[in-house]
């Protein structure tokens, strides 16, 4: 155990060196980028001035150094500060972020939940019964959900199931009468709305993950202590489900923990085709704005989420392998 907390203590320290350089480049790349807050509220109105494009630029504050907003913009983030929005509303960026990241949230949670439901028995099935019909037929839809762009999935969904069969809603996240709707009711037409993007958020997250199982399962299944199990009479299931499996989960605890971020990242594309307010459509608004303050909130949650991924993908490993809990090597 003090391996493990000596480890983690480490793994802390580094995560907010890495942090901060996250903060610095994305701070410079958008203030790099093309346009400004200002061109929205200038480039359309005929009566501005050269002077009220300076008023602007001084009340958000860029007519300082770019150094200077950044070391302000660190000053207040250490309060758990964002900032206000450039926005028109000027609401403050954690209360915006606030707003949609249930949303976000919770369909990614349920899809992720989905996805290791499916595609961890899924993979193992088709190492154990490697070359058959179903493991060819599992390689098939594997492949399909690799080669299909979500959006032209998103798409396919709505034509088929919300306009040709009308048995969903094609967009948005509550129907026009939702408020005289019953608890019961509410929920099911929240939970019909949400049916195709969770759908397709478990469709494209489940090919990937199903594909390292099966692989990283043939491998394991092939080492010296699996046939030692099964030289000593265990059973199928317990030399697959008490022994392969917990040594093949190990590369999966990584790829989830690389995952997380995309429970953010992932969802522009698909929040925008089905109107939802989530946080990933938010982040597209923002950048569209040049929004600063709201871009930046945004990325500091991605940077959050990536580190944390991190650090629980080194955790899950020292909880599944015992030689990195006591500091052993392998040898």
């Amino acid at each position: 155990m003090p391996a493990l907390l000596k480890r983690l203590l480490a793994k802390t320290l580094w995560i907010g060196v890495v942090f901060l350089g996250i903060t610095v480049l994305s701070f410079a790349v958008i203030h790099l980028a093309p346009g400004s807050p200002t061109d929205l509220q200038t480039t359309l109105n005929p009566q501005t001035t050269g002077d009220t494009r300076a008023r602007l630029e001084k009340l958000y504050g860029l007519d300082r150094p770019l150094h200077v907003q950044y070391f302000d913009w660190l000053a207040h983030l250490a309060r758990l500060d964002f900032g206000r929005s450039m926005s028109s509303d000027s609401r403050p960026v954690l209360e915006k972020i606030g707003e949609r990241l249930p949303l976000t949230l919770g369909m990614n949670v349920v899809s992720l939940i989905l996805t290791l439901a499916i595609a961890i028995p899924l993979g193992v099935a088709s190492a154990v019964r490697r070359g058959s019909g179903f493991d060819r037929g599992v390689t098939v839809f594997v492949f399909l959900g690799f080669a299909v762009p979500g959006f032209w999935l998103a798409l396919l969904m709505q034509y088929l199931f919300g306009i040709h069969l009308d048995w969903l809603p094609i967009s948005g996240l509550t129907s026009l009468d939702y408020d005289r709707l019953s608890a019961w009711g509410r929920f099911w037409d929240v939970t019909r709305h949400l049916a195709m993007p969770i759908f397709i958020y478990t469709v494209t997250s489940l090919a990937g993950l199903s594909r390292y199982m099966r692989t990283t399962m043939l491998e394991i299944l092939r080492q010296d202590f699996i046939l030692t199990a099964r030289a000593k009479g265990l059973s199928q299931a317990s030399v697959i489900y008490r022994h392969a499996l917990r040594n093949a989960l190990l590369p999966v605890i990584t790829i989830l923990g690389l995952s997380i971020p995309g429970l953010i990242g992932g969802s522009v594309i698909i929040e925008s085709v089905f109107a939802l307010p989530g946080l990933g459509q938010l982040f597209y608004q923002g950048v569209m704005a040049r929004d600063y303050p709201l871009i930046m909130g945004n990325l500091v949650l991605g940077a959050v989420l990536t580190l944390a991924g991190n650090l629980l993908a080194d955790l899950g490993y020292a909880l599944a392998d015992p030689r990195i809990r006591t500091g052993r090597s392998s040898a």
